[in-house]
């Protein structure tokens, strides 16, 4: 009997610690094609080998009442998030110490009447970007656990962000950044942001198809999932 017990326990800790990541992807608005690199590749990177399973939405009104059944959000959408319910279910997932990733559309100054979530959140943001094309970008902290296996340098063409952190903000880690642009700007791509509760991933990379089936982005992208879900 008491062997039995030991064999179940053993099983039992065994697929907790295999336990798939639950991720809610959120996307929807303007200038991208959620449903083919979010909804579709982005979804399919997350899931291959089991590594989470992803949920995908562009409906605002469908996010607050999974928050409580997820591990991961992950905003990547350009449209706006108005209901003062569902922002206050975003601050109190963060704040149970949750994991959020902001991708490439989440970093920009949409929200004026929501100036908490960029100060708070992103801390700082993009208010634009160069024009798409061809740049490099660095790793800066290869010892991270979300840039582990990647390449420390990497050629893509993107929307090239600037985003700028707020220095009343959280602060962040930068864990990869471009290369100099032609006034000698340097840019994060990547970096964690230091909230006090949660893991927070911030990537500004994600334009089209020249990121998301690049073999870097997908790794970095796995990781970040598997860092902010504590994994």
């Amino acid at each position: 009997m008491k062997l039995l017990k030991l064999v179940t326990l053993l099983l039992l800790l065994g697929s907790a610690s295999f336990a798939q990541i639950r991720v809610l992807m959120v996307g929807g608005g303007s200038s991208h094609d959620f449903d083919k690199w979010y909804k579709g590749a982005d979804a399919a990177t997350l899931e291959r080998d089991g590594l989470a399973t992803v949920t995908y939405t562009d409906k605002p009104e469908e996010i607050l009442p999974q928050l409580k059944n997820i591990d991961v959000l992950f905003l990547c959408n350009n449209q706006p998030l108005k209901d003062t319910l569902l922002r206050q279910g975003i601050f109190d997932f963060v704040n149970a110490g949750k994991g959020l990733i902001l991708a490439h559309a989440a970093l920009w100054y949409n929200w004026q009447d929501w100036p908490m979530y960029n100060f708070k959140l992103v801390s700082g943001g993009s208010r634009g970007h160069a024009r798409y094309g061809e740049f490099t970008v660095n790793i800066k902290d290869a010892k991270h656990p979300v840039t582990k296996g990647a390449v420390k340098k990497f050629s893509l063409k993107d929307e090239r962000y600037y985003y700028i952190p707020d220095p009343a903000g959280p602060g962040i880690k930068v864990l990869a950044s471009t290369e100099p642009d032609s006034e000698g700007k340097v840019f994060p791509s990547l970096f964690v942001v230091k909230h006090p509760k949660a893991r927070i991933v911030g990537f500004a990379l994600g334009h089209d198809a020249a990121s998301h089936e690049l073999p870097v982005y997908q790794t970095i992208l796995r990781n970040a999932v598997k860092w902010t879900a504590k994994k």
